[in-house]
């Protein structure tokens, strides 16, 4: 028998789902608790301005809310974050709010795992649900039930070294967009010639290292290309589209130095690489930076101009003893007021907040114009990195896979055609 670590996500989540119809043939509906209530949420963020922040709007929740005596945010590693929630859910150790990745969010908002938010939402005083987009809450609906408040919307962007790019005699992103030349043909030669003439990296996709292969849609869809059709029902991997666009990354790696091949690590923000394509709540690891730097939307590809964004929903966890009193402190902490604080680390899906000048008033490293034409117009025009039900399993399927990409002398079709064959009996399974 399998241990609950080893249970893929739809696995664990479908447990959940029916031990909760197993206690009522309707949708299951918090009730208040009695007595004390003490409050967890899981992030995957240690960085402790924000856990700053979270901390002072819990304690002026607690403050006005007598019977909650503690509200307690614990981080776990991003890279094992899923595994561990659904290792936690199977071990009846659930918190009782969640971050969840968008890439596991159908599996969490089919499973039945997450409590409806609506009715809360709805009926909380100055929360103004209505404000709510309905591009950044598409991905969390199921009909007119909310299962997760989309808390951060933060389309990808490239942050370039302007000194690194000058130290390389090679023209900054600005001149490059002046000259219409911000594509990635043009990123990847520049990042060859900062390679070759410094020795640090050229572009890399953060917390890609060649394992979290869906970050590559920051590039691949500058080609057209996506891993499965619309109704994701067949593994599009090898379509030409995504040949092409694994040709450049490839090429990249293993011919040109543009971009740190496996086993080598680069960050951009310790001033080692020229380009990085990573999302705009990283820009507060700026503030003391120690060299010039710009951010622009991702480059065009073949294909034309692109967005992608990734996102994250804030759940109730449905049977958990305290998920009314969790609601309700959801409702509060994502309020008008507490999602303008919010917003200068992750965007907020309110149509109010989601203009540039708005957001610069709490993004002091960030002007007005480029949060508009990174942020404003990257929502509206983006779509999410891919998400699929079953994404753990998908995940582990895909990466085996690929391992064989990352060689010098890889076929590629033949790879990503070996990907599909792996990925196909998932997706209809």
């Amino acid at each position: 028998m399998r241990s609950a670590k080893m249970l893929t996500i739809t696995g664990v989540l479908a447990a959940s789902a029916m031990t909760l119809a197993a206690c009522a043939a309707a949708e299951p509906t918090a009730v208040e608790p009695e007595g004390p209530v003490d409050l967890r949420m899981t992030v995957w963020t240690a960085n402790e301005d924000h856990l700053a922040l979270f901390d002072s709007i819990a304690e002026a929740y607690m403050a006005e809310n007598e019977n909650v005596e503690s509200i307690t945010f614990d981080p776990l590693p991003f890279e094992d974050y899923t595994t561990t929630i659904t290792t936690q859910i199977a071990g009846g150790n659930a918190p009782d709010l969640a971050w969840v990745l968008e890439n596991a969010a159908l599996d969490f908002v089919g499973s039945g795992a997450l409590l409806d938010l609506a009715p809360t939402f709805e009926k909380a005083e100055g929360f103004d649900y209505d404000d709510l987009t309905d591009s950044a809450t598409g991905l969390w609906r199921d009909g007119e039930s909310l299962y997760a408040y989309p808390f951060s919307t933060s389309p990808m962007a490239i942050f370039s070294n302007t000194t690194l790019l000058a130290e390389a005699g090679v023209p900054s992103a600005s001149e490059q967009v002046a000259a219409g030349d911000w594509n990635w043909e043009e990123v990847a030669a520049n990042g060859a010639a900062v390679k070759a003439a410094t020795g640090k990296a050229g572009f890399i996709v953060r917390d890609f290292e060649y394992q979290q292969w869906d970050l590559l849609s920051t590039v691949w869809n500058g080609w057209g290309a996506q891993p499965w059709n619309d109704e994701r029902t067949e593994c599009t991997m090898d379509s030409d589209e995504m040949v092409d666009a694994f040709e450049f990354l490839h090429e990249a790696a293993f011919e040109t130095g543009a971009m740190p091949g496996p086993g080598t690590t680069a960050d951009f923000f310790a001033g080692e690489v020229a380009y990085t394509v990573t999302q705009i709540s990283r820009a507060a690891l700026l503030g003391e930076a120690g060299f010039e730097w710009e951010l622009h939307p991702l480059p065009a590809g073949p294909a034309g101009e692109y967005s992608v964004f990734g996102q994250a929903g804030i759940g109730v966890i449905a049977d958990s003893p305290n998920a009314q009193a969790a609601a309700d402190f959801l409702a509060f902490f994502t309020n008008p007021e507490n999602s303008r604080q919010l917003a200068q680390y992750f965007p907020p899906p309110r149509a109010s907040l989601l203009t540039g000048e708005t957001l610069a008033q709490t993004n002091p490293l960030l002007s007005a114009e480029q949060l508009d034409a990174v942020v404003v117009d990257g929502i509206a025009t983006g779509v999410t990195r891919p998400t699929i039900e079953g994404s753990a399993e998908i995940q582990q399927a895909v990466r085996a896979q690929l391992d064989a990409l990352w060689t010098p002398d890889a076929d590629i079709p033949a790879v990503l055609t070996s990907v599909c064959d792996a990925m196909q009996p998932l997706i209809q399974g």
